[in-house]
């Protein structure tokens, strides 16, 4: 029976607090870091993570994404900072990269900086005015970018993995990945997606798996099956 990995991080893109508990109690000793997102925000995320953090001794991975002038985001992060969090997610621009990393002060939050989110392909980032140019080869210049401006990591897809693995700046930092399915799994809405073992070869850190977890019949066995499949790499 595989034990926690914290190589693997649980999204609980669930409606609400209770929703969340509810599967971190089914879970149980199976699963040890948390992501919260947005999502989750107005249905109690924040009294969640710190819950988990402070009495139930799981990591926790905040995903808010945040992108604002530096002010607004040094303020913002240094809010969350006092929590004692692990991980914090920002856009990836220099500028707010700098400005969490001011907000996080000597605290031990690690700033993760978002390259490109793992639903958006060419035509999305056509749609959306980016410029021209080989999404893989987007993520990898935004993630130098954002290491150079003191992120201590990026989030980017298995396919980007090891390109960004192999940065000079990369060294000593984070890569983790959404966009993880196990085998047999629905890609939802991901367009840029690999198994967990895939992941893990390809240099990530951490995965994040939700949907193929929570939305399973029996969550405790498909978190297993992902930690079975984590083994392999």
């Amino acid at each position: 029976m595989p034990f926690a990995d914290d190589r693997l991080i649980v999204a609980l893109d669930v409606p609400n607090l209770l929703s969340g508990m509810e599967l971190v109690q089914t879970l149980g000793d199976t699963v040890s870091f948390y992501k919260i997102g947005l999502g989750m925000l107005t249905g109690g995320g924040l009294a969640l993570a710190n819950e988990l953090k402070q009495e139930h001794g799981k990591r926790v991975f905040l995903d808010m994404k945040f992108f604002d002038i530096g002010a607004t985001v040094a303020a913002a992060v240094r809010g969350i900072a006092q929590f004692g969090l692990d991980f914090l997610t920002v856009h990836g621009d220099p500028h707010v990269v700098r400005a969490a990393r001011d907000g996080a002060g000597g605290s031990q939050l690690k700033i993760l900086a978002v390259t490109v989110l793992t639903s958006l392909d060419r035509a999305d980032l056509d749609a959306g005015l980016l410029k021209p140019g080989d999404v893989a080869d987007l993520t990898l210049e935004r993630a130098a970018r954002a290491f150079e401006a003191g992120a201590h990591g990026v989030i980017a897809s298995p396919q980007e993995a090891a390109r960004i693995r192999a940065l000079p700046e990369a060294e000593g930092k984070l890569v983790v990945t959404p966009g993880v399915r196990p085998r047999g799994s629905s890609s939802d809405d991901q367009k840029r997606i690999a198994t967990p073992a895939e992941a893990l070869r390809a240099g990530a850190d951490h995965i994040v798996v939700g949907r193929p977890i929570w939305q399973a019949s029996d969550p405790k066995d498909a978190a297993r099956a992902v930690l079975r499949d984590m083994a392999m790499a």
